[in-house]
């Protein structure tokens, strides 16, 4: 993602700097395109904490499963 900002933030230069563009122009565009990027650097870090987040809970549920498949292998054991 950070890439294609970068992209179309020299895209959107060289078409300003073709149509003759001022340098307010050319420093609006690289504004743009810095919280573009910084847009981009925080849903990165937010999607990176739900992974972790996901795999906390997947794992928490994969110990609750064995725990009750332990229990249940238990009490088999005992009707016997």
């Amino acid at each position: 993602m950070k890439h294609t900002v970068k992209v179309l933030a020299l895209f959107a230069v060289i078409g300003l700097s073709g149509c003759g563009a001022s340098n307010s122009d050319l420093e609006v565009v690289r504004t743009l395109a810095q919280q573009a990027n910084t847009t981009a650097d925080v849903a990165l870090q937010t999607a990176r904490s739900a992974e972790n987040i996901a795999m906390d809970a997947k794992a928490s549920a994969e110990a609750a499963e064995n725990k009750i498949e332990n229990m249940a292998k238990g009490q088999k054991t005992k009707h016997k």
